[in-house]
């Protein structure tokens, strides 16, 4: 059938006007042109979609079946067409995220839903990973952004900070520290300790030890474990205590005791961290926001009380 997208749109003005002229103002197209659109189509589907008189126009039964699809097109158009110009501007899109155990305790979450709120077309898939195979990921374009233990002085890539989380000791509720407020750094000397395993966890325990080591001790591995659950599980079995940081109180099992440790001022760093060349338009958008967000962090501490 030789007709298109205006010849339903012109029929449409008519049906909702149910008046030629009304409806040839509000098109902006002169009346004998949209008479000759709605004959024509009529011809091409060979029905009689309106009943014309001198006094009155109104539509045949055949008229409001076509009109109702045409209802139906027209707002299946406007969506295509709105969800075309949110691809062309990046807000209509895909990200793959990878994230860290602290990242995902932490802000992340946070992060995620205001970014959805203000791009609710553009889907996340979040993608659990260690610092090391994220960084790999992002340099081959595998995945789109990471939430990653910092610092990242990569020259490839762009970073925006997220959280500075404090260390804290988690101990057994039985451990003769567990009675205190706040302990030393140096009272978990000799403690049998439980990390995370050092293939994924190379970053986070870099800092520890190196926190440790300026404390006049090496900490005594008892035990390694996956991620942060199974930290706190083997802890919670008493085969030792850990240092994590207090994004733990999101997760933490019961049984377990958080201490924050005094005179510490170190803190670990969580990092989104992106590829700053062949950038995608909703890659882009994403990162403004985290820098937006990272500036925003930094006016609000700046800010006098």
């Amino acid at each position: 059938m030789n007709f298109g997208l205006k010849h339903i749109r012109y029929f449409a003005a008519v049906a909702e006007e149910l008046h030629f002229r009304r409806a040839a103002e509000r098109l902006n197209l002169a009346q004998p042109a949209l008479s000759r659109s709605v004959k024509h189509l009529e011809t091409q589907l060979g029905v009689q979609l309106l009943e014309r008189s001198n006094r009155r126009v109104r539509l045949t039964h055949a008229g409001a079946v076509f009109f109702a699809g045409c209802q139906d097109v027209l707002s299946t158009m406007e969506g295509v067409i709105a969800r075309t110009n949110k691809a062309t501007t990046g807000e209509l899109g895909h990200l793959v995220i990878g994230y860290t155990d602290f990242a995902i305790c932490g802000e992340l979450p946070e992060i995620l839903r205001d970014f959805h709120e203000r791009y609710p077309d553009i889907t996340i898939e979040p993608e659990h990973g260690f610092t090391a195979g994220q960084l790999e990921k992002l340099k081959y374009g595998n995945l789109d952004f990471g939430f990653l233990t910092g610092p990242i002085n990569h020259s490839e890539f762009a970073s925006a900070t997220v959280q500075n989380d404090p260390y804290v000791a988690v101990l057994y509720e039985n451990h003769p520290l567990a009675n205190q407020k706040a302990i030393d750094l140096g009272d978990l000397a000799g403690e049998p300790i439980v990390l995370g395993n050092p293939s994924g966890w190379q970053h986070y325990n870099d800092h520890l030890f190196r926190i440790c080591r300026r404390a006049g001790f090496v900490p005594e591995i008892a035990q390694y474990a996956f991620n942060s659950e199974g930290i706190f599980g083997l802890v919670a079995c008493e085969m030792g205590i850990t240092i994590h940081t207090t994004c733990a109180e999101n997760i933490l099992r019961k049984g377990l005791v958080l201490r924050p440790i005094r005179n510490l001022n170190a803190t670990l760093p969580t990092m989104a961290v992106w590829r700053k060349a062949e950038v995608t338009s909703t890659q882009q958008l994403f990162a403004e926001f985290l820098v937006e967000r990272d500036r925003g962090r930094a006016q609000q501490v700046a800010a006098p009380d």
